[in-house]
């Protein structure tokens, strides 16, 4: 049915549900599950804002990603445990809805999971609308948990 499962994840609670039903659905399907944790990219500007290392204009970034890749390696780990094969983890930098739509056609997903709400705009992850963005902007099938 599905061969290749796109999974957004930043951490929330309403991520891992996400998370918990793409590793059963790719159980069930087989296929490849991609799991994917878009940071926001800031600005020079914003970055020299920041109250993380304000002398390092690109600490933030530098930040952001380290923190996720810590949640896609977690999110990798769930779902091994949880039985899923077939499972990688990204983490691309840029606006969540339209990276996480761009991210679906470069890989060819067949369905896109993301949680119903993220962690918001202060932990820089999905955004509590991403989820609609992402359903209006798809080509693919889209699953709200």
């Amino acid at each position: 049915m599905f061969e290749r499962i796109l999974v957004a994840v930043d951490g929330s609670e309403g991520s891992k549900k996400a998370l918990n039903l793409a590793a059963r659905l790719q159980q069930t399907c087989g296929g490849d599950l991609m799991i994917l944790t878009v940071f926001r990219h800031h600005s020079l500007l914003e970055a020299s804002m920041s109250m993380v290392r304000p002398d390092d204009p690109e600490s933030l970034d530098d930040s952001m990603r380290a923190y996720a890749k810590e949640v896609a390696e977690e999110a990798k780990s769930i779902a091994a445990e949880a039985g899923a094969g077939n499972v990688r983890a990204f983490v691309k930098a840029g606006q969540p809805a339209r990276m996480i739509v761009k991210f679906s056609e470069e890989h060819k997903a067949d369905l896109i999971i993301v949680g119903s709400r993220g962690q918001g705009d202060v932990q820089g992850f999905l955004l509590g609308s991403v989820s609609h963005k992402v359903t209006s902007l798809a080509k693919a099938p889209v699953m709200v948990v």
